[in-house]
């Protein structure tokens, strides 16, 4: 489908047909990103990142520290003590002791989601502030602005509040960003840092130091980087999270059937550990259907057409924008049965996959441009999931039934839920 936002032309592609042709057959062709006005004046100075930056050689050499410094499967185990150390733990009812029936009352659990997956990242005292801009963030990039889409109209630059807003958020966000790295590096210097126990920011500032890599890494490399992991990985962990959580309430059966394996599996720990994950099988197909419905990015980010080429026989100019529609495919009854339902076992006996190669199911996307950091993402949510699971049983507070959860999406860039997710949480196996 071609469509014209303003100056600009725009192609939607709806169909896995039509995802395979750009982000396989002509991948290359599409493997830029569209950077706007306006979008530019949030980014760290001179530096783009892993998602926002165009097709080169920086990008390259930005992708090979994600892929092998940072979201590497032995970097993603080295940081499991941080996650088992921040493993959500729902607060106390009224008196100080845990809710240990449905009468108690109800938590945010969006929002304390949200603030562990944040802390698996990384560490750092100003929480209030970080989803503060997040927040603002998300919705400043969730659609074109006026100068974005009329770039020759100098009328609408002066019309629009939109870089204002931007630069703002900007200098918000790397002030931000300097006092976590600050932060980190008081910590390295008074030697209170072990090895093990890095995050994502200690990383990055270890191998800025030993020079390992094969360009210099620069303080707008790490902030990008740290931006990156931060909207990338922490939002759409929890979003995955938040959504799993509320299609499991909406669908008793299937929370009782993965809470049954999870407490069989893990009967008698006193706590959960990653060295459970692999038995959990059935709770991996909840996390694959939640997917399905409600991928992390409904539209995966934007790709532009560095030369002319043809999809599906149509011709797509070259500084074409090109949308994949992630969240239409994964609905579409042509390739799913009964697609607005709820059904894990869809994925039981299926070899369908989210690692790129089925285009029907891309909620992480495909190709060059793909995540890097799925598998970051997933043990963050597997632990997460798989402890609220065991130790509680979760409750809608009185009066509501499932069926009247509302399971509105937010029209942002990223699928989260509209309204908060509020329940009650019954302790079956204390958290120790």
């Amino acid at each position: 489908m071609l469509l014209r936002f303003g100056e600009l032309p725009v192609v939607v592609a709806s169909s896995a047909d039509a995802a395979r042709e750009i982000m396989k057959t002509h991948d290359l062709a599409f493997a830029t990103r569209p950077i706007s006005r306006t979008t530019r004046l949030v980014l760290p100075d001179g530096a783009e990142g892993v998602i926002f930056a165009p097709y080169d050689e920086a990008w390259r050499q930005l992708r090979k520290i994600c892929t092998l410094e940072l979201l590497s499967a032995r970097r993603v185990q080295s940081f499991r003590a941080v996650r088992e150390q921040e493993v959500p733990r729902p607060p106390p009812a009224r008196g100080g002791a845990p809710a240990r029936s449905p009468e108690g009352p109800a938590i945010n659990l969006s929002k304390m989601i949200s603030s562990y997956v944040a802390d698996s990242s990384s560490r750092f005292r100003d929480r209030e502030t970080f989803f503060r801009l997040m927040e603002r963030g998300i919705k400043l990039f969730s659609g074109p602005s006026l100068p974005d889409l009329f770039p020759s109209s100098r009328l609408a630059a002066l019309l629009s509040r939109a870089p204002g807003r931007m630069e703002r958020q900007r200098k918000e966000m790397m002030a931000f960003m300097e006092a976590i790295i600050e932060e980190h590096q008081a910590a390295r210097e008074a030697g209170s840092m072990e090895l093990e126990k890095e995050d994502l920011v200690d990383v990055l500032l270890r191998v800025q130091i030993d020079g390992s890599l094969q360009f210099s890494l620069s303080p707008a490399n790490i902030k990008a980087a740290i931006a990156d992991m931060f909207a990338g990985g922490s939002e759409t962990a929890a979003t995955a999270l938040q959504w799993i959580m509320a299609e499991l309430i909406r669908n008793p059966r299937v929370m009782q059937k993965v809470q049954d394996e999870v407490r069989r599996v893990l009967a008698g720990h006193e706590k959960v550990t990653e060295d459970a994950m692999s038995s959990l099988n059935y709770m991996h197909l909840v996390i694959k259907e939640t997917l399905r419905l409600h991928p992390p990015v409904p539209l995966l980010l934007p790709r532009e057409c560095r030369e002319t080429c043809q999809v599906l026989g149509f011709d797509v100019p070259k500084g074409t924008m090109v949308l994949v529609n992630a969240w239409a495919i994964s609905r579409d009854p042509r390739y799913w049965d009964n697609a607005e339902e709820f059904i894990p076992e869809r994925f039981e006996h299926s070899n369908i996959d989210f690692k790129g190669t089925n285009f029907e199911y891309t909620p992480f996307g495909a190709g060059r441009r793909m995540c890097p950091g799925i598998a970051f993402g997933l043990a963050n949510v597997e632990l997460t999931l798989a402890s609220l699971l065991y130790h509680f049983d979760w409750q809608l507070p009185r009066g509501m039934e499932p069926m009247d959860l509302d399971m509105t999406e937010e029209m942002v860039v990223s699928a989260r839920r509209l309204h908060d997710l509020l329940l009650v949480p019954v302790v079956r196996v204390p958290c120790q």
